[in-house]
């Protein structure tokens, strides 16, 4: 299923794709791609949004500069970007063409032979990781639409993918919030059939979080999606995401992402998660 979206009055194109082959499907969430002329916006916030990505920089142009919690550094071309608790800013090249690949967690040791919490916080060069990106940047800079980059990234992956157990699935679907949040550690073990003990250690294989912070993570997303998608006031958001009060909110949403409920919802962009700002 694939979707392209254009903002009018502006340079700027989005594509977005769902695999619906059932192999790719359990590993790869989406392929997207951005292809927009920054002639407003100076710098990019992308708060956490619970996603593992392999983003390709095709635009032929120096790289450019990024900054994670304390960390600035300059991105590369080719990038595994990793589980991220803390809010991603990017100053934006003036052209910019993105294309990505969102993950499943338990994905990314089948392919690359680390397990996907090792790259939480960071943004690696996937090239130091697997050469073989090296060549299949030069090979998707060469396609000439969005729908040919996914099918030459989904033959590639397909001849290194083979099925993936239930239980992975599980907790994929878990972390990308497509079953039931869930109150405690407890409930949660049971609900992926992992013993308490067994299942921080999982998660912080995948996420680098464990089961605790890993469920307050679930909450936070979820109160994002909200803050997007629905009219519910950020009181009303706070109890359906199961906080305890509107200062328990507060106060999670301020770890993720530095910013209250009400900072984000009032400079958010139409993308979940991404704040674009003119900061001359």
């Amino acid at each position: 299923m694939s979707s392209e979206s254009q903002t009018p009055g502006h340079p700027v194109s989005q594509h977005h794709h769902i695999p619906q082959h059932p192999l790719l499907r359990a590993s790869i969430e989406l392929f997207w791609q951005v292809d927009r002329s920054n002639a407003l916006f100076q710098q990019e916030t992308i708060v956490p949004k619970g996603v593992i990505e392999v983003i390709f920089n095709l635009q032929e142009s120096p790289g450019f500069s990024a900054r994670l919690g304390s960390r600035s550094f300059a991105l590369p071309r080719c990038f595994i970007n990793g589980y991220n608790s803390s809010p991603l800013v990017l100053t934006l090249p003036e052209k910019q063409l993105f294309f990505g690949v969102a993950f499943n967690p338990a994905a990314i040791r089948p392919l690359f032979g680390i397990p996907a919490g090792e790259f939480a916080n960071q943004c690696v060069e996937i090239t130091l990781v697997a050469p073989v990106f090296d060549s299949l940047w030069h090979r998707l800079g060469e396609q000439p639409t969005f729908q040919d980059r996914v099918a030459l990234f989904s033959d590639w992956a397909g001849n290194r993918l083979s099925g993936m157990p239930l239980r992975e699935q599980r907790f994929g679907s878990f972390l990308s919030g497509k079953v039931r949040p869930v109150g405690s550690v407890a409930e949660l073990a049971d609900l992926l059939c992992y013993s308490p003990r067994q299942l921080s250690r999982k998660f912080l294989s995948l996420t680098g979080m464990n089961t605790e912070e890993t469920l307050l993570y679930r909450k936070y997303l979820q109160a994002v999606d909200l803050i997007h998608h629905s009219t519910l006031s950020l009181t009303e958001t706070a109890y359906a995401c199961g906080f305890v009060d509107q200062s328990h909110f507060i106060k999670a949403f301020r770890l993720f992402t530095g910013l209250t409920p009400g900072e984000y919802r009032l400079r958010k962009s139409r993308v979940p998660g991404h704040i674009l700002e003119n900061v001359r």
